[in-house]
């Protein structure tokens, strides 16, 4: 993928082992076959130095320089470099470097036109049109793509916290959604479920106890609080105003600790003081006893 890092007319005259440091560099430790040939190394230099571990062999025409660990962006930028011209990350890889998925997986997943065997830690898509954008100086498909490419690989809760942050982040509208979607595409009809139900404000809930207890309360036809937002001076985890009402739910790791506990009580001390009513629930109350948390919600005035 030599359209990563360009070889400038300047570069070319500098001294070749300083311009293979300062590439590998800009490319998170690794470079292509094609980058060293142009860089003036031939085949039996780059043998001698694999021999030497000054080169270290990724994938098959990509070479970390110098030792063999590389980051996320190293991999990634590895995956993209054998896959060739005109690859982008592509699936739940292109979601987790979009931000909208929350963690990247152990095998990348790239597309490209045209045909490429996959590998053990990376698979490639062939794609007639690989649109793709720029994100963190790497190359990924389009937010609106990379949705509807996940829609028939992740779960619908979490495609629709996708959606949602997504549209949160800026990087997609709702028409440019609409607009990907059609019959015989494949995601399109769970993509298109989603944009039904969709719900900007799970873009503001942290995954966890406060997504389920946000979705409990869709489940359960419950006016939807707001999520996230400041009362009497204090980020609250849901509340509804009109009734007066915040929400706050518990983990026992955030919340085990002496210090934890006495943040906790100042905050329902000031909120009640406010004129608010603190309900609190637990991951285990939510998770395995929703209907008693609906039952109290509903005794408090939620309907």
């Amino acid at each position: 993928m030599p359209e990563l890092s360009p070889l400038s007319s300047t570069c070319r005259n500098a001294d070749a082992k300083v311009r293979l440091a300062e590439v590998a560099a800009r490319q998170w430790g690794v470079v292509s076959v094609g980058q060293l040939t142009e860089m003036g190394f031939g085949r039996a230099v780059v043998l001698r130095w694999v021999n030497d571990r000054r080169l270290h062999r990724v994938h098959p025409g990509v070479y970390a320089v110098g030792h063999p660990a590389l980051g996320l962006e190293g991999r990634l930028a590895a995956a993209l470099f054998y896959a060739g011209r005109g690859a982008a990350l592509w699936g739940v890889t292109a979601g987790s470097w979009l931000g909208i998925l929350p963690a990247e997986p152990e095998r990348v997943h790239v597309c490209v036109p045209g045909r490429r065997v996959s590998l053990p830690h990376v698979r490639v898509h062939g794609a007639k049109d690989c649109r793709r954008i720029w994100h963190h100086r790497l190359p990924v498909t389009t937010a609106a793509q990379t949705l509807l490419d996940i829609a028939a690989q992740v779960s619908f809760t979490q495609l629709r916290r996708a959606l949602a942050e997504a549209e949160y982040l800026r990087l997609v509208t709702l028409d440019d959604v609409e607009a990907i979607l059609g019959r015989g595409r494949r995601g399109s009809r769970a993509l298109r479920a989603a944009l039904y139900r969709h719900r900007p404000e799970l873009a503001r809930t942290r995954r966890g106890s406060e997504e389920r207890f946000l979705l409990l309360c869709e489940r359960h036809c419950l006016t939807r609080p707001e999520v996230n937002v400041s009362v009497a001076g204090w980020v609250v985890d849901a509340v509804w105003f009109e009734h007066r009402l915040v929400v706050e739910l518990d983990s026992r790791m955030a919340h085990s600790t002496s210090r934890a506990i006495e943040n906790d009580h100042q905050r329902d001390l000031e909120l009640r003081a406010a004129g608010y009513t603190v309900l609190r629930y637990t991951w285990q109350q939510v998770t395995r006893r929703p209907e008693q948390v609906i039952v109290d919600l509903r005794r408090h005035g939620i309907a």
